[in-house]
This record gives structure tokens, C-alpha cells and sequence, in this order.
């Protein structure tokens, strides 16, 4: 290793370490962390984050990246030593852009937004907000403008997060789910529900801990280098390699909210936690691909495997032992039709795992809109109802429940570069990437859905490692999913899934 390579990895195993302290101030302040620490917490946050910043974008690192950049030309694109090279410079790049003046005043814009959309929301009243979200819009499209070039402008906003992903292939991808989806969900509608009256029972809180946990372990997560708590937002969280923290939110009064969770939470950190170990202390062992890479992990792990039907096959004798007065008289195919119930709503974070795409969709379709003039922002309230109403067949009763239910385009401490468009539509992408890395697995394991239904999960999680978690960032997501599934992101693998299990439970022919 050279004297230049050497110490770029100083520097960044430097720059690591900061943010993971970071993250473990973050993760206290979420889980263990008294209420009277708030003001210090956040002080003691942003000091960990500027140095953070400072040390990143310290002009000696771009010296020094410039001084190595013979790495990309001179050898393959796969080198590791190549694509930290790579990877790196080009977040250096994108960290040095923009003037320090339009960050002070955005962030300063969006903590009195963040403030005005807390009122608005309490009160259902979105033109208490309205001229404040104008000025998000417009500080969006100047922000797009550091990110040039570019093919849609909403490619400069979701630069880091879905890189390599652009706005048409997104509109195109999702104009084929909603052609795919809303079919089915009409159909759906029509016949009979499953029955999960059942559900509405008292769970015990530590019943429903020790249960979510002895199931993420069978799948994988690795308590020797991770933890499980409670927090009211579940979250995953990566402090090192050796040190991957999950969390979940238990309800007494609904048990999938635990368990799922912390599924949904253990695929991410699974993901973390399968990066190949030379990539540790550098930019290519965190975040993965992109967010709708990590996505595709919580998703797949959550939905494919969690709620299929072999799982339960598997797993209710146990659920019915931890639960006997819940489940009295209930069957593991009742169960299973119960957690998979689809009843289109309002509320994305109540959503079922197929209308849950809609909710995604919608709002990225709004990000579109707006980012191209073609939607004004005092018609927003009408034209998400409009969309409610046209993909799910339900109508918000209030601003509350609709246009301002989510805090994303409110926040005054949305990850950057997303203060409108780009954290939605990952979340989708996760759900087309998870199902196409399944049926991947599953052509080349044909006995992998009788594996799940007999508890071993080991295959699966070693292929995913092996295909996907341990390359880090190490390449753009398209160009993970090609490799690990021999063809480029698609639809088909996911309608399929979804018109397979749900027709089978509805009844429907397919």
C-alpha cells in the first residue's frame, strides 16, 4: 500500500470514528437518554457533526484524492483501492459545492418551517404552512442547481441517496406499478377480508420482545455484535462493523408492530453487518448502495420472508406457545392471512405491504410535479386528495391525515439532499429490489421457499451477503442489482410476488 493510499485511510478511519460517535449520541438520545440532556445533546451533536464535515471537506483531502486518482485509470473498476478512490472523491465533490451562506440560511429556513408544519398539522390547516413550503420549493431548485449536471431536476436532489437511479427511469418504473397495483387493489376490494379480529387482543410487552428477538437472530442478525430496544421511531443504527444496534416500538394492543419492526430494522443492519471487513473505516462500508438498496433488505426480510406463508408454517407453534389465551383457536393459516390483509387508507405508515407502494408513489408523482412547475403549491392539498381518491379509493378527512402527515417535506434536519424529493420514492425502489433479489435467490436455490418453512434461513442470508451486503458502496445500485440478479431493475419479479400471494388469499385467478 502507498504512503498517499495509507494516509487517505487514516484520514477517513478518522472521519468514521466521528461518526459513529455520532450515532451512538443519536442512539442515546432515541432509546436511554433523560429528557433533561436535550439541550446538551444537541449541542454535543453538532459539535461531533462539523468536525465531521470539517475533516471531510479539509482541501488537503482533496489533494490527496487528486494524487490518487491513477487508481481509477489504472486498475479494474472492481479494486477495492479503485472504488475507495472513486466512491470517495465523488463525495468530496458533492461536499464541497455548495457556499456556506445557502446552508446557514436553508437549515434556518427549515427549523421555522419544521415549526410552522407542527401547528398546521395540530390544527389540519395546510395554508398555515403553505408560503413557508414555497420557499422550501424554490431553495430546492436552487440546491438542484449546485448538483449540475443533470438530466431531471430532481436528479439534483436525490444525488447521493438513489445515485445512478434517474427521475425517468423512476416515472417509468412507477408508472408500471400503479398499472400493475390498482387493479388488484380494486379487485381486492371486492371480495371477502380475512379475519383478523384476533389481533385486537392484549400482548404483553416483554412477551413480545423476547419473541421479536429470538426471531431476528434465527434469520441473522448477530446479537454478539448488535442489541434490540425500544424507541417510539425504530431505527437500525451502525457504529462499527462489531457494533449494529436495531430497534422497535411495541404496542400491547397490536403485536405486528414489534415483531415486524424489528424484522424490518434487523434486514437493515443485517445488510451493515455483512460488509466485507477491508472496507471498514472508509465511505464504501456505510449506507450501502443507496437507500432503496438498504430498503430492498428491511423490505425483503419484513415481507417476503416475515410475512410469508412458510414462515408461519414454521414459526406459530411458538408465537402460539409465547401468546396460548391470544391465538386460543387461531391456526397458522389464519394467522397468515390476518398480518396480510389489505385494506387501502390514509396513513402511509399504517399501510399493508401492497398498498404501502401507492402511498410511496403518490408523493413522489407530487415531488415531480412540483419540481417541474407543473404543480403549484397552493394546490397541493387537492391534488393529493385527487391522487388519494384515484389509487386507493379513500379521500384524507383532513389536512392532517393527508398532505401534512408526513414531516419529510417540513423537516428542518432531512439527511441532505432531499428537502423535497428523494426519500420517498427509495422506499418503493426498496420493494422492486428486494423482490427481484429474491426471485434471483430462488432460481438459483429452487428449495428456498421450503428452507424458510422449515427455519433455515442460512442460505439465503449468506447469498445475500455474498451478492449484496459485503461490497458496502462499492457500486451504484443499478449496477448491484444487474450483478446479482443477471438483468436490470424490473417490475415483474415484484407484480408477480404480490398477484401470486394476494390472489391466492383473496381467491383471485391470476
Amino acid at each position: 500500500m502507498s504512503e498517499k493510499l495509507r494516509e487517505l485511510r487514516h484520514r477517513l478511519q478518522e472521519i468514521d470514528d466521528l461518526r459513529a460517535v455520532y450515532n451512538l449520541l443519536n442512539w442515546d438520545q432515541q432509546t436511554h437518554m433523560p429528557v433533561g440532556g436535550a439541550e446538551a445533546r444537541g449541542r454535543e451533536s453538532a459539535l461531533v457533526a462539523r468536525l465531521e464535515h470539517e475533516k471531510f471537506t479539509d482541501p488537503e483531502m482533496g489533494r490527496l484524492l487528486d494524487s490518487l486518482v491513477h487508481l481509477e485509470q489504472e486498475r479494474d473498476y472492481d479494486d477495492d483501492d479503485a472504488s475507495l478512490v472513486r466512491v470517495t472523491r465523488r463525495l468530496y465533490e458533492h461536499a464541497t459545492r455548495f457556499p456556506t451562506a445557502f446552508w446557514s440560511h436553508l437549515f434556518e429556513h427549515s427549523s421555522r418551517t419544521y415549526e410552522a408544519w407542527a401547528r398546521a398539522r395540530a390544527e389540519g390547516d395546510f395554508s398555515l404552512v403553505r408560503e413557508h413550503l414555497e420557499v422550501t420549493l424554490e431553495l430546492s431548485l436552487e440546491l438542484a442547481e449546485f448538483n449540475r449536471p443533470w438530466e431531471h431536476v430532481m436528479d439534483g436532489l436525490t444525488w447521493d441517496r438513489e445515485y445512478g437511479t434517474t427521475a425517468s427511469q423512476v416515472r417509468r418504473l412507477f408508472g408500471e406499478l400503479v398499472d400493475g397495483i390498482v387493479p388488484l387493489v380494486k379487485e381486492i376490494a371486492e371480495r371477502p377480508a380475512p379475519d383478523d379480529s384476533f389481533l385486537r387482543a392484549t400482548w404483553p410487552r416483554q412477551e413480545q420482545l423476547a419473541f421479536a428477538a429470538d426471531v431476528v437472530r434465527d434469520l441473522g442478525y448477530d446479537f454478539d455484535r448488535g442489541r434490540l430496544d425500544t424507541t417510539r421511531h425504530p431505527f437500525a443504527s451502525r457504529l462499527s462493523r462489531g457494533d449494529v444496534r436495531i430497534t422497535t416500538r411495541v404496542n400491547e394492543g397490536d403485536l405486528r408492530e414489534c415483531l415486524f419492526s424489528a424484522i424490518h430494522e434487523a434486514g437493515h443492519a443485517m445488510y451493515e453487518q455483512g460488509v466485507a471487513e477491508n472496507l471498514a473505516g472508509t465511505p464504501l462500508s456505510r449506507r450501502g448502495a443507496s437507500h432503496g438498496m438498504h430498503e430492498s433488505q428491511s423490505r425483503l426480510w419484513e415481507n417476503l420472508v416475515g410475512r410469508s406463508k412458510g414462515f408461519w408454517e414454521h414459526r406459530f407453534s411458538a408465537l402460539r406457545d409465547a401468546f396460548p389465551e391470544q391465538l386460543a383457536g387461531v391456526d397458522a393459516h389464519t394467522f397468515y392471512r390476518a398480518i396480510n390483509r389489505v385494506e387501502p387508507g390514509t396513513i402511509r405508515l399504517f399501510a399493508d405491504e401492497l398498498t404501502y407502494n401507492l402511498h410511496m408513489i403518490i408523493r413522489t408523482e407530487l415531488e415531480l410535479d412540483l419540481l417541474e412547475g407543473a404543480l403549484a403549491i397552493r394546490d397541493l392539498e387537492e391534488a393529493w386528495n385527487a391522487k388519494y381518491e384515484a389509487y386507493l379509493g379513500v379521500r384524507p378527512a383532513s389536512a392532517s391525515e393527508g398532505v401534512l402527515q408526513d414531516v419529510h417535506w417540513y423537516g428542518g434536519t432531512i439527511v441532505l439532499p432531499a428537502i423535497i424529493g428523494g426519500a420517498f420514492q427509495g422506499y418503493a425502489l426498496g420493494n422492486l429490489i428486494g423482490a427481484q433479489l429474491y426471485a434471483a435467490a430462488a432460481s438459483e436455490r429452487p428449495a428456498l421457499d421450503e428452507d424458510i418453512a422449515a427455519g433455515r434461513f442460512e442460505w439465503l442470508h449468506g447469498w445475500l451477503t455474498e451478492k449484496v451486503y459485503r461490497h458496502g458502496r462499492k457500486y451504484l445500485a443499478p449496477e448491484l442489482v444487474e450483478r446479482a440478479t443477471g438483468s436490470e431493475l424490473s417490475t415483474a419479479p415484484y407484480l408477480a410476488y404480490v398477484r401470486r400471494k394476494f390472489g391466492e388469499i383473496y381467491d383471485i385467478r391470476v
